[in-house]
């Protein structure tokens, strides 16, 4: 008998000039996806690719329908492409990854083991397969980063994270470029939400031309992070519990209250009535989720 996962997901793959690696990708997720979910979609969204990226997509799309093309008609940057992929999520989970085959999907699985207890579960690659460079502009980036706005994760910029849907009602993305990931998750943290770090595998891209080492990149992603700054230093918590355990309700709840301490509970029995309030656009909106203890949780080394 397979276990399915109980939710479904939108599997979003931002592209750009990935032909050589596109269809192979989606044919992975749909393997992997098969066996682990009922429910899902894959969306995978062209940012103005100049060669046969788009054309490939769009002939994946017409043989299924629950494959989502979507184009951009220029270049926007990585941040713009996964904005749109997740405004046309309609699934419970949310999950993206790079396009480029250096994530293998199989490894989803390590992340839904855990999704259920977090809003969020990233992945950090235990060796990654980038040139030394790109290791080291990787590692000034993380520091800058914690510096200017304490985000302390082992690694921003992998491309293999899982989110609950309901924690983009939130999260108001405003990165375009390499920033993306660095937007999201100061927001998660000082949002409240509960985060878990997974180690994960990494592998050498072998079609295709990386970009997040282009020296236009760079410098977007660092204009990006002092304008973002601004915002991100301002975002506050937006979580409360409330525990119906602790409302008055009239002259009742004294006898209530009586009554339930008289009587004999073992702890499989009690019903946790405690759930999450999200406070954001001048209303407040219950979240079914776990008891909150925010931070950052760590798996493996």
């Amino acid at each position: 008998m397979t276990l399915m996962a109980r939710h479904g997901i939108s599997v979003i793959f931002p592209a750009y000039n990935e032909e050589g690696n596109i269809a192979k990708a989606v044919a992975q997720a749909i393997d992997c996806l098969n066996d682990l979910f009922e429910d899902w979609e894959i969306i995978v969204v062209d940012d103005g690719s100049r060669d046969g990226t788009g054309k490939i997509i769009d002939g994946l799309a017409e043989r299924d329908p629950r494959l989502v093309a979507v184009h951009h008609p220029r270049n926007e940057g990585y941040g713009a492409a996964l904005r749109s992929g997740i405004e046309r999520a309609r699934r419970e989970l949310i999950f993206f990854a790079d396009s480029d085959l250096q994530f293998h999907l199989a490894e989803l699985l390590l992340l839904l083991t855990w999704i259920e207890q977090y809003d969020i579960v990233i992945g950090y690659r235990v060796k990654r397969s980038d040139p030394l460079y790109r290791r080291i502009n990787a590692l000034g980036w993380k520091v800058l980063v914690r510096l200017l706005l304490g985000l302390k994760v082992k690694d921003i910029d992998c491309a293999f994270k899982m989110f609950r849907s309901y924690a983009f009602r939130m999260i108001k993305i405003d990165a375009v470029g390499a920033m993306v990931n660095t937007d999201i998750l100061v927001q998660a943290t000082r949002l409240g939400l509960k985060i878990r770090e997974v180690p994960v595998t990494h592998f050498p891209r072998l079609n295709g031309k990386q970009t997040g080492a282009d020296l236009r990149v760079i410098l977007k992603a660092f204009r990006e992070l002092f304008r973002l700054s601004v915002k991100l230093r301002t975002v506050e918590p937006a979580f409360s519990i409330y525990d119906r355990r602790t409302e008055r309700r009239g002259i009742e709840a004294p006898n209530r209250r009586r009554g339930e301490r008289r009587a004999v509970m073992l702890p499989i029995n009690f019903r946790d009535r405690r759930y999450s309030v999200f406070h954001g656009n001048g209303s407040a909106v219950r979240i079914a989720a776990p008891k909150r203890e925010v931070g950052l949780s760590h798996e493996g080394p």
